[in-house]
């Protein structure tokens, strides 16, 4: 939904009809166009939203983005649900339990990982939330076959790698955003906020949004990122025909129709 001035590209960001909805140091840092935050803002009016993110719980704080404040969100790739802005603890304790219970540790992640990197390459390396880690590197300096030989490690350890553009995230296998909204998807309906059988609609474009959207009743994916760079298709999904900006507008109005929200006149 959000867009930084380099992923829209100089022409989009000279267009106008945008919103700073994130600041990063003071200094403007994300967008939505002025017409995808009035869809969105509807949206929220009749329907439950979830925002669902990678980003960790201050990094998603640090948006304001429009149809908050969020009664619930989910971060950190379904590690944290965000009750009223703040962090579950006990939906937590049970991530912790289960990555335990089947991944190997953090420690050891990084410790191989390190052992497999350079600052030839990799800029920053990071630990969010004591729960996953990722690097931020050149792309054109990578060594080729680095993401095959390291997914393949994780795989073997109850972890999996994914790399979105310039950023290489691993993540133990039990934090995902599917079972995070299912979660949230149960709570919503046993407070009456939503039917029982209510459907689940989901959008993303990263490969960690993959397990989501195939989980989900009916998905969509823009016609950029990385789910498209692999083709990823599924049984439910419908890939917008826009790219940028224009498609999280696109997949707004998609949502509108899906769920059969009243269209303000």
């Amino acid at each position: 939904m959000i867009y930084s001035r380099g992923a829209m590209g100089e022409t989009r960001f000279a267009a106008g009809g945008l919103l700073c909805v994130e600041y990063y140091e003071g200094e403007p840092l994300s967008y939505v166009s002025e017409s995808a935050a009035i869809r969105l803002r509807d949206l929220v009016s009749v329907l439950p939203v979830v925002p669902t993110t990678t980003r960790t719980p201050a990094q998603f704080n640090r948006i304001d983005l429009p149809g908050g404040p969020w009664p619930y969100a989910i971060t950190s790739n379904g590690g944290a649900i965000l009750v009223d802005g703040e962090a579950d603890a006990s939906w937590r304790r049970g991530i912790d339990d289960a990555v335990r219970a089947s991944s190997a540790s953090l420690d050891d992640v990084t410790t191989e990982l390190r052992r497999r990197i350079s600052d030839q390459w990799v800029s920053k390396f990071r630990i969010a939330e004591d729960l996953f880690c990722y690097l931020v590197v050149d792309v054109a300096s990578q060594p080729r076959g680095f993401m095959s030989d390291w997914s393949a490690w994780c795989t073997a350890h109850g972890w999996n790698a994914s790399q979105q553009g310039r950023k290489i995230y691993t993540m133990p296998d039990p934090v995902c955003k599917s079972r995070a909204v299912a979660e949230v998807h149960r709570r919503l309906i046993c407070a009456g906020l939503l039917a029982p059988g209510s459907p689940v609609f989901a959008a993303g474009d990263g490969a960690l949004d993959a397990e989501m959207l195939a989980s989900a009743d009916a998905a969509i994916r823009p016609r950029h990122g990385e789910l498209e760079s692999l083709g990823w298709q599924h049984p439910t999904l419908t890939i917008t025909e826009q790219q940028g900006v224009a498609a999280g507008e696109e997949i707004l109005d998609w949502f509108t129709r899906s769920a059969s929200v009243p269209v303000a006149s």
